[in-house]
């Protein structure tokens, strides 16, 4: 009589917030997927479903509580995990039929939860997963955190008290992560932390032997030269930049990690720094991007900025678009300053209006798009390599230029591309662009 494999339990995944918080939720899933759990694709497949929070912003935290009121209106039987998860009693206050609420990156106590809510019943036959673990990620590219927690006490965050002090994994671990993620079709790994800089200073850069031979040390720089050897593109996000940055440099130049440089500035003016608590040599990182673009001209280098920080006067904000006048940088992005529960930059006097934020924030994505427009028509005429993110029916294709980060950067639009397959990594040659995006045609390889 043949054997009647039972069926495994379903989870459903609801994951909110930044990359770090995908990384999360892939590393969750694939263990729930060892343990011999299969994954839903809505509420009414699953025997369970975990919501992943963000608890960043005020406007994060409610988006959070809507997801879980939804997920509990559709489903019933709900666990929530993440950063939202330290303020357990409000989740409880508003949805007290949750059944388990968990902390940011507590992978051991969310699948716990998972078991006692839906036994899994393991079967030798079907409990099988990829050495690369199951990802939400499309194949062809794979968010790496290197690091958790931040030793930084900036005045608006709340991360060290969400996530901790720093807290970096072993770079031996990272890179055996790396190989099984390329083995299983990764070509781009976007490197994350809450400060990639930092990497290793907790474990005192110390040394690890490699199977294959050497030794890595648990230092940025390091990581990020053996990371080139193993995937085609390395991207790095979330660089401050402190000294050591500057060596990361020549290996873009030789074409080791991919000329981009995701750099968290947040203001210029020393006055909106010193307030913020970050560090206020904005000279000197001018001087420091200008040499970097001598090194590698092709760098492109991303930053995100506060508007109406507590006390901004408008000659802050003057300085800051003229320090982006000067700095010239390839994407930025901007956001409204929001108090946060728990963050010191609340107590700050001289809040800014908010119809001011409103002002100042249409100024500077008015400012910074004139400059992402001139720097993209410049590309026009050129050939850039682009890894395809998607191709459509009707002969064209998206894809993303090293310049680009998925998501949160922009894309190249491509005709004539039909024949290219999602993961390819092509010549194209850039025929118009606008404020944000590039148009193509792939040549031949």
């Amino acid at each position: 009589m043949a054997t009647k494999l039972p069926s495994p339990p379903r989870v459903g995944m609801v994951s909110l917030g930044c990359p770090k918080n995908l990384v999360d939720s892939e590393r969750i899933l694939t263990q729930l997927r060892a343990d011999g759990y299969q994954m839903s694709a809505d509420y009414a497949g699953a025997d369970v479903v975990l919501v992943n929070t963000c608890g960043f912003l005020d406007s994060a935290k409610e988006e959070s509580l809507e997801a879980i009121g939804e997920a509990i209106a559709e489903n019933g039987r709900v666990i929530v995990t993440g950063c939202m998860g330290k303020e357990a009693e409000v989740i409880r206050a508003r949805f007290p039929q949750v059944l388990a609420v968990t902390g940011a990156h507590q992978y051991e106590q969310v699948v716990e939860a998972v078991h006692e809510a839906a036994p899994a019943n393991l079967s030798p036959y079907i409990d099988l997963i990829p050495d690369a673990g199951l990802k939400l990620t499309p194949r062809h590219y794979s968010y790496l955190k290197i690091s958790e927690g931040c030793n930084h006490r900036c005045s608006f965050c709340i991360i060290p008290s969400l996530r901790g002090d720093l807290a970096s994994r072993r770079p031996d671990a990272i890179l055996r992560e790396a190989e099984k993620l390329v083995a299983a079709g990764t070509k781009e790994l976007l490197v994350i932390s809450q400060d990639t800089s930092a990497y290793g200073v907790d474990l005192r850069h110390a040394s690890w032997p490699l199977k294959s031979g050497g030794e890595v040390r648990a230092h940025m720089t390091d990581l990020a030269r053996e990371l080139g050897r193993i995937a085609p593109w390395v991207r790095l996000h979330y660089v401050y930049p402190y000294p050591h940055v500057d060596q990361i440099i020549p290996l873009m130049a030789e074409g080791l990690v991919l000329p981009y440089l995701d750099i968290p500035f947040q203001h210029a003016a020393p006055a909106v720094l010193k307030r913020m608590k970050r560090p206020a040599n904005d000279a000197k990182v001018l001087s420091r991007i200008h040499r970097w673009r001598e090194i590698c001209p092709d760098i492109a280098i991303r930053s995100t900025f506060v508007v109406g920080f507590p006390g901004e006067t408008e000659a802050d904000f003057q300085y800051l678009l003229d320090w982006l006048d000067e700095a010239q940088l390839d994407r930025v992005g901007a956001f409204r300053f929001e108090p946060v529960e728990g963050a010191a930059a609340n107590d700050l006097s001289d809040p800014v209006p908010e119809a001011v934020k409103e002002e100042r924030y249409a100024r500077i994505m008015e400012k910074t798009a004139a400059i992402s427009a001139a720097k993209l028509a410049a590309k026009v005429g050129r050939t850039l390599p682009v890894i395809i993110d998607a191709v459509d029916s009707e002969g064209g294709a998206t894809g993303r230029s090293q310049a680009d980060a998925p998501e949160i950067d922009g894309e190249v639009f491509l005709r004539d591309a039909g024949h290219l397959a999602v993961g390819d990594i092509v010549p194209v040659a850039i025929e118009d662009a606008d404020e944000h995006d590039l148009y193509g045609v792939p040549l031949p390889a």
